[in-house]
This record gives C-alpha cells, structure tokens and sequence, in this order.
C-alpha cells in the first residue's frame, strides 16, 4: 500500500514538473536585444533609438524594403491583420515596428508613405530607416539576412535592384526579449494572437 502511495505521489509530482517545464517553454527563444541601442530615422524623420521606443510594450518587428514586390507587402499585410484581431484591451500594449534594411531607398518620407497607402496608424506602428552600420547590427541581432540581386540601371542612370531576404516577423516582450519567429509572408495569424495574449497575461 506504501508502495502504491508513493509511486502516485511520484506520478503526481512528475505530471506537474512536466506541465510547468511545458508553461514556461512556450516560446523558443530569450534572447535579450536591449543590450545595444541603434539609431534611426522614424517615418517623420524624427531620431530614435531601438529598442527602447518598444520599452514595455509587446512588440512585433520586421525587416522589410519598400521596393520589394511581393513578400514584404504580404508581411506588412499580416501584421495589419493581426493589429485588426486584437482585443481591444491588447491594442495599447502592442507595438509594430517595420525597420528597413535597404535605407539608400527607403528615405523616411517613402516609409511614412508606404505606411499612409496601407493606412496604418502611427500611433502604433513606427517604421524606421538608418545607416548601414546600425541597420547591419540590428540584421545581425535578428539574424536577417538581405542580398542584393537582378541589379539594371534605367536610362537616367538610376539602379533599380530587387533584395532576396530573410521571410520574418519577430516577437519581443516586454522586457525586450526575442521569444519568437515566425515566417512573415505566410504567418499563422491566429498562432501570433495567442502568443500575444500569453504574454500580455
């Protein structure tokens, strides 16, 4: 009978160590992305420093370049989206943030048009622009990578290139840890809402 009691209350124990490891690994990634601060341009050319514009908010991130013609779009799209989804009590803890890795095109004022004709608010989302060294650490902090390809010049002299790049959007805490990537263009929205709400719980 002694037996029988502690090979339950082993079980017992076990259920909720395995249950509680489960709770806490939800998400695969910590990484802390506070420790360096990078400087950008928001889309009203206003000088920033990220992350701390996403100091204590959840935040979804993504890298994009305006001239790209099909996945960025469908990123940016999928964000909205979520934005749209959210309860009401989460819309205020939730940033999005859009940071280019192509900024010899993507000026501020091109950013904050690409925001109008998508018609998202900047009172949520910021769109950021900088120069290669801060843009290339933030590349290197998120693992992002942009390569430059099918490069033609037009006839007054200017280079038209597209960018074959890194498919994501990032989920960061609000203590400014990375906790999760997903792929950008074809996103599980619903997956994004829920991890959402678990960490605004």
């Amino acid at each position: 009978m002694k037996t029988q009691i502690k090979t339950f209350q082993f079980i017992v124990i076990l259920f909720f160590m395995i249950f509680y490891v489960g709770c806490n690994n939800r998400f695969p990634l910590e990484q802390d992305i506070t420790k360096t601060q990078n400087s950008f341009l928001n889309q009203d050319s206003i000088k920033v420093n990220f992350p701390e514009i996403i100091k204590n908010k959840i935040t979804l991130m993504t890298m994009i370049y305006t001239h790209c013609p099909d996945i960025c779009p469908m990123t940016t799209h999928n964000m909205s989206l979520v934005e749209q989804k959210l309860p009401d009590n989460l819309k205020d803890k939730v940033r999005f943030v859009v940071i280019s890795f192509d900024p010899k095109r993507d000026s501020p004022s091109v950013f904050k048009e690409y925001a109008e004709i998508r018609d998202l608010s900047f009172k949520t989302w910021t769109f950021l622009t900088g120069d290669e060294q801060n843009t290339k650490e933030v590349m290197l902090k998120f693992n992002i990578v942009a390569i430059p390809a099918d490069s033609t010049y037009y006839d007054d002299g200017t280079l038209s290139y597209n960018v074959i790049h890194t498919d994501r959007i990032s989920l960061i805490d609000q203590e400014g840890k990375l906790r999760a990537n997903y792929k950008g263009s074809t996103a599980d929205l619903n997956m994004l809402i829920e991890d959402i709400k678990y960490l605004a719980d």
